[in-house]
């Protein structure tokens, strides 16, 4: 969304980094912070009443966690494409919580010492609907803490049933962790075609992310 402001939340028990993600995030060009909440019931309740496109979201808080924050937003249809983008907040490449959170709709990760840089470019990819995965963790999390853990079974077999063999495709390539762009390149197809793709694959596999589509082309299209 170029020429659009892209609206945050930044939800973080610990004052210190919400007022610093936010500081950093508020002089972006094209980034405005919507608002700050410290845990995650608070964050709902921001959500409902300030629609944010993408919320910044701690998964390890007091009271309600980010994991009771993503079931929640997503039971009120507040989460996924075209409403609230997620992305977790973690001081780890491979918490346990990581599985819980995709499987719950978080559009992707980010470690707490992530770049300004990093943490800008995630909040702008997030929001045009691309995979968000920090680019320090994203190998190990779908490889290490998914992939390896996780095999096919008949609900993900499943869930391929509707795809035509370019959604496969699209699919697959979203497993490798392409952006639109690439593969628009690999496939020599227009970038808008590949969006069109991209779209309907998420809907047809009922994934809520790109980064829920890797996880299932990892699975299912190995």
């Amino acid at each position: 969304m170029p020429d659009e402001v892209i609206t945050v939340l930044v939800v973080d028990d610990e004052r210190i980094i919400r007022e610093g993600l936010a500081a950093i995030l508020g002089v972006q060009s094209g980034v405005s912070v919507a608002g700050t909440a410290g845990d995650g019931e608070e964050a709902v309740d921001l959500c409902l009443r300030l629609r944010p496109d993408v919320v910044m979201l701690d998964i390890r808080m007091p009271r309600r966690d980010g994991l009771w924050a993503l079931r929640e937003l997503d039971r009120r249809g507040l989460l996924g494409p075209g409403r609230a983008q997620v992305l977790v907040l973690t001081t780890f490449g491979l918490d346990e919580y990581v599985d819980r959170a995709l499987a719950a709709g978080a559009a992707g990760f980010l470690l707490k010492s992530s770049s300004y840089e990093e943490l800008t470019a995630a909040v702008r990819a997030a929001a045009a609907g691309q995979r968000t995965l920090s680019p320090a963790v994203t190998d190990r999390i779908i490889e290490s803490h998914l992939a390896a853990r996780l095999r096919p079974d008949s609900g993900d077999l499943a869930r391929l049933t509707g795809l035509t063999a370019r959604e496969r495709d699209v699919l697959r390539l979203v497993g490798d962790g392409l952006s639109n762009a690439d593969i628009a390149d690999r496939l020599v197809v227009s970038l808008n075609t590949v969006k069109t793709h991209v779209s309907r694959m998420l809907a047809k596999t009922g994934c809520q992310s790109r980064a829920q589509a890797a996880v299932l082309a990892r699975r299912a299209l190995r």
